[in-house]
C-alpha cells in the first residue's frame, strides 16, 4: 500500500515539475527592448505621415484609384505613380498594379 502512495506522489511531483518548467522558458522583454520597439514604431509612423503630407502638397492624388494594399495612389512631376508604405517609403507602381476603388 505504501509503495502505491509513493509511486503516486512521485508521478504527481514529476508531472508538476515538467508542467511548471515550461513557464521558466519564457523570455521576458527588457525595458530597453520595449523602448527600442516603440521607438521604431513611432519613427515609422512619423516617416509615413511626413511622406504622405508632402505627397498631398507637392504631388497629385489619383482620385478613384488605389494601390494593391488599398492606399491612395499619387502622381509625381514625372507622371510616375506611387503609394506610400507604412514605413514611409515610396513604391512606384506599374499600370497593371493600379486598381479602381470599389
Amino acid at each position: 500500500m505504501k509503495i502505491k502512495y509513493l509511486k503516486g506522489l512521485f508521478i504527481i511531483a514529476l508531472s508538476t515539475t515538467t508542467a511548471l518548467g515550461g513557464f521558466a522558458q519564457e523570455k521576458k522583454k527588457t525595458v530597453g527592448q520595449t523602448i527600442d520597439n516603440t521607438a521604431k514604431k513611432v519613427g515609422n509612423k512619423t516617416a509615413e505621415v511626413a511622406v504622405k503630407g508632402s505627397a498631398k502638397v507637392v504631388d497629385k492624388t489619383w482620385k478613384g484609384m488605389m494601390a494593391p494594399d488599398g492606399t491612395n495612389v499619387y502622381i509625381d512631376g514625372s507622371n510616375r505613380k506611387y503609394y506610400v508604405t507604412k514605413t514611409g517609403g515610396k513604391v512606384y507602381l506599374k499600370s497593371y498594379q493600379i486598381k479602381p476603388r470599389p
